[in-house]
């Protein structure tokens, strides 16, 4: 009896002990994960002082504006070398002295140039390209009409006053100064230019004079002349004689 009594003691004895041993490993289970989550929170907590060195950073002002400055600085050679590499295509605008491909827009002179009325594209009228008739007036008294054709085919200049010379003349007569024009008279192809001579005084002051048949017209800065045209039975001139500068009208040159 009392060896079944102690057989049946021992029982709860074991399995108490079998409980223990399974909560001493459960402990010590408990206690290695706990290590565990130690070791991660330490890496974290070493991992955070990183993360706090990198934070300063671009919050902080003062390392921020370091930071900036020499982000400033290295944009600011960048934006120099843009300048001089857009000066530099700049010199392309002394390609744009193509632009003087624009004095192509000299070749807009040259445009001009083309235009017969130009003033580079005129000629001075010349005895080969005039036709000339000289035409007596019955007012005033004693004056003769002489009017010049342009026959050429350019624009031509008659600058001063026509050389007269008259049949047996020894000297061709002076000019009138008064009646020099404000611009020099041009002739298109086909236009007429006009002078005025004074043949005689009409009250003898002017000498006996002569009876002219023949007449010719010359230019200043030439020694060549063309033949007028005139009347048949020819015309008086005595000492008096004068003429007056080319004009474009008549009336001017009469007046």
């Amino acid at each position: 009896m009392h060896a079944s009594v102690r057989r049946s003691d021992s029982r709860p004895r074991l399995l108490a002990a079998a409980m223990a041993a399974v909560a001493v490993a459960a402990l010590s289970l408990t206690a290695c994960g706990a290590d565990g989550k130690g070791e991660g929170a330490r890496q974290e907590g070493a991992a955070s002082p990183q993360a706090s060195v990198a934070d300063p950073q671009p919050s902080g002002p003062a390392q921020g504006a370091q930071q900036g400055a020499p982000g400033a600085q290295s944009a600011a050679p960048a934006a120099s070398t843009s300048h001089r590499a857009h000066g530099t295509g700049g010199t392309t605008g002394t390609g744009g002295t193509n632009g003087k491909g624009g004095t192509t827009g000299t070749g807009g002179k040259g445009g001009a140039s083309h235009d017969p009325y130009a003033p580079e594209n005129r000629v001075d009228c010349s005895t080969a390209d005039v036709e000339v008739v000289a035409t007596p007036v019955s007012r005033p008294l004693n004056h003769m009409l002489l009017t010049l054709t342009n026959k050429g085919s350019k624009m031509c200049d008659l600058k001063g006053y026509p050389v007269v010379k008259f049949e047996g003349a020894q000297s061709v007569p002076p000019v009138i100064e008064g009646s020099e024009p404000q611009a020099v008279t041009s002739l298109k192809p086909g236009a007429k230019g006009y002078a005025g001579v004074t043949l005689s005084s009409g009250e003898g002051s002017g000498g006996k004079g002569y009876t002219a048949q023949s007449l010719q017209i010359g230019f200043e800065g030439s020694n060549r002349m063309v033949g007028a045209v005139l009347q048949a039975k020819g015309v008086h001139v005595d000492n008096a004689l004068r003429v007056t500068y080319w004009v474009t009208s008549p009336g001017d040159a009469l007046n």
